[in-house]
This record gives structure tokens, C-alpha cells and sequence, in this order.
């Protein structure tokens, strides 16, 4: 059912961007597309965050053997 929504509500928005005409319609369009591309990046960079506060933590060695590995691709 809410797919059907989505539809419905996506028709209704592109017939009235095409009302507009080219260069106003244009400019809304590209509002909304942006507008959903950072919100997707902000929602994957949500997911990221509470991903890693639940991952197991680095011990002693881990810790050692990836600061050696910076240190050499720095050289």
C-alpha cells in the first residue's frame, strides 16, 4: 500500500513539475533529488556509526600491527 502511495504522490509531482515549465520544474526537480541524495548519505552515515559502536573492539596487537602499517605507508 505505501508503494502504491509513492507512485500515486511521484505522478502527481512530476505532472506539476511539468506544469511549471522547463526551468522552474528544473530547478525543483533537482532540489528534490538532492535533497533525497544527502539524506540517503546522512542515514548511511547513521548506519556506520551505531555499526561500529558495535563492533568488537582492537586488542594490543591489532592495535600495534595497524599502527605499524600507517607508519610505514607514510614513508
Amino acid at each position: 500500500m505505501y508503494l502504491l502511495l509513492l507512485i500515486v504522490l511521484s505522478t502527481i509531482v512530476g505532472y506539476l513539475l511539468f506544469l511549471f515549465g522547463p526551468l522552474i520544474g528544473g530547478i525543483i526537480a533537482f532540489g528534490i533529488i538532492v535533497g533525497c541524495l544527502l539524506r540517503g548519505l546522512y542515514l548511511l552515515e547513521d548506519i556506520r556509526g551505531r555499526i561500529s559502536k558495535t563492533s568488537p573492539k582492537l586488542n594490543k596487537v591489532e592495535t600495534a600491527y595497524n599502527n605499524y602499517l600507517k607508519e610505514k605507508n607514510k614513508i
